[in-house]
């Protein structure tokens, strides 16, 4: 199991073209609120490394953050929400079409971290976003957040519900919670193996 990330933010980019090539990266994919500003906070153990706010959306460019150490060419992305951000839909359109130039067309991507939100279990946002990914042929590692938030006379039910979903295994699961570090040191053994396979 691995300790913390050694995570640093580099940048946020405007566009796909923007961005320099890597060795490899891994993207966190999920809706505006799933909480995917907490969980790169919790996976370097550090409290205001990537900006939370209680206002879904905050998220509206492409963020890296790097791996280990400096030019490791390791890159974490944090791509914008998809869902309920309260912006124009002129500009949900433009983060869609940024979304899709990225995952569709970056070379150096080695899968989808794709973050659902435990406590509600998959939308159908989420599911169409399955079914885009799937398309594209990428590998994903479906992570669901705010573990913690589910009572525990409910975990077994909500996990069945949500491996039925997504139609997946128990075990493709990974359940966290970045507020009290429940599955963290699993999720950073996976997301090393996966940057360091590529």
């Amino acid at each position: 199991m691995a300790g913390p990330l050694k995570l640093t933010f580099l940048r946020s980019y405007t566009t796909v073209d923007a961005l320099p090539r890597t060795r490899s990266e891994l993207a966190l994919v999920g809706r505006s609120n799933v909480g995917k500003s907490s969980l790169i906070n919790g996976l370097a153990n550090r409290k205001s490394l990537a900006k939370t706010s209680k206002t879904p959306g905050a998220t509206r460019l492409l963020n890296a953050y790097e791996i280990g150490k400096t030019d490791s060419g390791r890159w974490l992305m944090d791509l914008p929400g998809y869902g309920f951000a309260k912006v124009s839909k002129a500009e949900q359109a433009k983060w869609s079409v940024m979304l899709g130039e990225y995952l569709e067309q970056r070379e150096s991507l080695a899968g989808v971290l794709h973050l659902i939100d435990g406590a509600i279990g998959p939308t159908p946002l989420d599911l169409d976003m399955v079914d885009w990914l799937r398309e594209v042929g990428l590998p994903i590692t479906f992570v669901a957040t705010k573990s913690d938030k589910v009572k525990s006379s409910r975990r077994a039910k909500r996990r069945n519900e949500v491996t039925r979903k997504l139609g997946i295994e128990k075990s493709d699961v990974l359940w966290v919670s970045a507020e009290r570090g429940a599955g963290l040191p699993e999720l950073r053994s996976r997301i090393i193996n996966l940057l360091e396979a590529n």
